[in-house]
């Protein structure tokens, strides 16, 4: 999908964990409700102040646009110097919004929860704005022209549908927002097969903005929109999982789950998203996003081994060592990330910091950790040996493995080695530390920093000696390993239930906007002797799958691949074939009058000769369309096609009205 030049647009609302303020009631009782957006948290706060940031941004981009156009239209001199002013005013301006919208990115401590407990703070995301949608006037139109409705008995439909998505827009930071999310994505799906044909534009446009620029972006395919919910899915996650009291075993677990359900909403975007107008949905940052979500989980994990250690023997400190070390290396690796080219002008300076700390401050525990599984008295056992020669990544310096856990004081020397690391590692975390304003004020992560150093210092001074003559050895790094490896899990939509609001339409296998068909016509069957002459097959239409040459239907002027939507002033769309059947058998004398469409590109018996070759035979006779037949949106069959939007459905092989009249299945039958 191509992307579209940028369009600067206006959004208004925000986003709070306050009273609920928009309210949509579903067919089947269930009510969604979108935040109050003037509810005064914390959390509305942030989000009033990036809608009013992106908001000032999108003028100054106007007003940038404008000037350049003078700047190359004119020839005058003195205009030039003045517009080259005007222009350097305005880029200043925006640096500065940016700068404002970075720190706002920056806000991690509003997004933590309100334990007492010390926990480094995780990083969250804030969720991408967009502008009020008017649909009202387009899907009426739309359903006028291609579905020979009259638009305004759908104003309901519309209208319900405009109010989900204004709920969308401020979802509450619990289940309940992520399943309004969820209803909302999956209700894309139909409006994209109901209202938005290949081949035209229904002319609308979706603006959103950059979560991480705030530059706004707007684009006519509905896969615009499909990738920012699922962006604000994914983002949404980050703050549930930012929430959580990590002092407890049950809140890292639901920490766990929320930060590896964000990796997987960023990376199915990525693989399933191309061509992304926004800078937080390119490719480079979905990949830098699922590897930091992927780190936050590693690094839980290493929190619930510390809270589940319930001995202090040695390979209980050899398991903690190498944890950190792997929180280490994959945090290593988001840093590495993070100062791409293509990333580290738009990534906010806080997070490339925040991430260097704890690349920083994992490997001093890893190191403190290694020290303190070498002070342990039980280390002479065989499986003791068999695990520290897989511990380090190079082998120490020194007697082997085996004198070394014999020697107390070998040992000692070791442990005082990797304790110097831990030393100079912690005053390296807590230097870079110092080099960014915005985590100077995180209290919270100065003090972890703080006592993980001064723990480090004193372990020190218990194992040093002052007749030590020796010269403390380099100790080498640690072999990064987990117990749970963490596990991207891509977003579950079937979980989320929901029912076609335009089902009044039809079933979707026929009335959907890439289908065309000619005006329905009304016909008057008399029964003959043989019956009315034709084959019925299938359900939610019923169609005519032949016409007996000379029969009645024939000489009606029915044909093979008709829909029959209307039987006797019954509208039979959704109608099952039992229903149809029991319609027709009780007919009188006078006959019965039915309403059929017919297809486009589908009539005539070589069309249905050519459709009917590329089908395995019988393979799909017996089956009734799932599409049609279901109340709810997912199926095992559905879900791929709503979940891969950016790809062209093919017209399924085992379409009903494709079948010639020779090829009878069981579940036909002559009338």
């Amino acid at each position: 999908m191509p992307p579209e030049e940028d369009e600067q647009s206006t959004v208004e609302g925000g986003e709070g964990v306050g009273g609920f303020a928009l309210l949509r009631a579903l067919k089947s009782g269930s009510a969604r409700k979108g935040c109050d957006p003037f509810a005064q948290t914390q959390r509305s706060k942030l989000q009033h102040r990036r809608a009013r940031i992106n908001q000032q941004i999108n003028k100054e981009m106007r007003m940038r646009a404008g000037a350049e156009n003078l700047f190359r239209a004119t020839s005058n001199h003195k205009v030039k110097e003045t517009v080259a002013l005007e222009l350097s005013y305005v880029n200043s301006n925006l640096q500065l919004l940016k700068e404002e919208l970075e720190e706002l990115n920056s806000c991690m401590d509003v997004y933590q929860n309100d334990s007492e407990s010390i926990s480094v703070p995780m990083i969250p995301l804030g969720l991408k704005e967009t502008k009020e949608l008017d649909l009202l006037v387009p899907l009426k139109d739309f359903i006028s022209e291609h579905y020979g409705e009259e638009g305004a008995m759908f104003e309901k439909e519309i209208k319900e549908f405009m109010e989900l998505r204004q709920a969308m827009r401020t979802p509450s930071r619990n289940e309940a927002g992520l399943e309004l999310l969820m209803e909302y994505y999956n209700q894309l799906y139909f409006l994209d097969s109901r209202f938005f044909p290949p081949s035209k534009s229904l002319g609308v446009f979706f603006h959103w903005y950059d979560s991480l620029t705030g530059v706004p972006s707007h684009q006519r395919a509905l896969a615009f929109e499909k990738g920012s919910v699922l962006f604000n899915i994914g983002a949404l996650h980050t703050q549930i999982g930012a929430r959580q009291d990590r002092a407890s075993l049950p809140g890292l677990n639901q920490a766990i789950d929320a930060f590896q359900k964000a990796a997987g909403a960023f990376n199915y975007l990525k693989e399933n998203f191309s061509n992304a107008p926004s800078l937080d949905m390119s490719t480079a940052s979905l990949n830098m996003l699922v590897r930091l979500m992927v780190a936050q989980v590693q690094e839980c994990v290493f929190e619930k081994a510390t809270l589940l250690r319930t001995q202090k023997d040695f390979l209980t400190w050899l398991q903690l060592a190498q944890e950190a070390a792997r929180v280490e290396d994959v945090y290593l690796l988001v840093h590495q990330t993070m100062t791409q080219a293509h990333v580290k002008d738009y990534v906010p300076f806080s997070w490339t910091t925040m991430v260097h700390v704890k690349s920083e401050h994992f490997k001093a525990l890893s190191h403190y950790f290694a020290a303190i599984a070498l002070s342990a008295s039980d280390t002479e056992l065989p499986e003791h040996e068999k695990a520290f020669l897989q511990f380090h990544v190079t082998m120490p310096e020194g007697p082997s493995l085996r004198v070394l856990l014999q020697d107390p004081e070998e040992r000692r020397k070791l442990g005082k080695a990797h304790l110097k690391k831990a030393i100079m590692k912690h005053e390296e975390a807590m230097r870079i530390h110092g080099l960014c304003k915005i985590l100077r004020k995180m209290d919270i992560l100065q003090e972890v920093l703080s006592f993980a150093h001064k723990r480090s210092l004193s372990k020190y001074s218990e194992i040093d000696h002052e007749e030590d003559f020796f010269e403390t050895g380099d100790a080498p790094d640690i072999h990064p390993k987990t117990h749970q490896k963490p596990e991207i899990k891509s977003p579950s939509f079937s979980q989320v239930k929901v029912t076609d609001l335009f089902h009044r339409l039809g079933p979707l296998s026929v009335f959907s906007a890439k289908n065309k068909w000619y005006p329905m016509r009304r016909v008057h069957l008399m029964r003959g002797e043989n019956g009315f002459g034709f084959t019925l097959r299938g359900d939610s239409p019923v169609l005519i799958a032949g016409v007996i040459p000379g029969g009645c239907a024939a000489e009606a002027g029915l044909k093979e691949g008709d829909y029959i939507i209307l039987v006797n002033g019954k509208d039979c769309r959704w109608s099952k074939h039992a229903e149809v059947v029991q319609l027709l058998k009780s007919t009188g004398e006078e006959g019965v009058e039915i309403g059929v469409i017919t297809l486009q590109g589908s009539e005539g018996p070589k069309a249905a000769e050519k459709k009917a070759a590329a089908m395995s035979s019988g393979s799909g006779l017996l089956k009734s369309n799932k599409e049609n037949s279901r109340k709810s949106l997912m199926n095992s069959k559905s879900a791929s096609t709503l979940l891969v939007w950016n790809k062209k459905s093919k017209r399924s092989k085992n379409s009903t009205y494709s079948i010639p009249f020779t090829a009878v299945g069981d579940n036909e039958a002559m009338y």
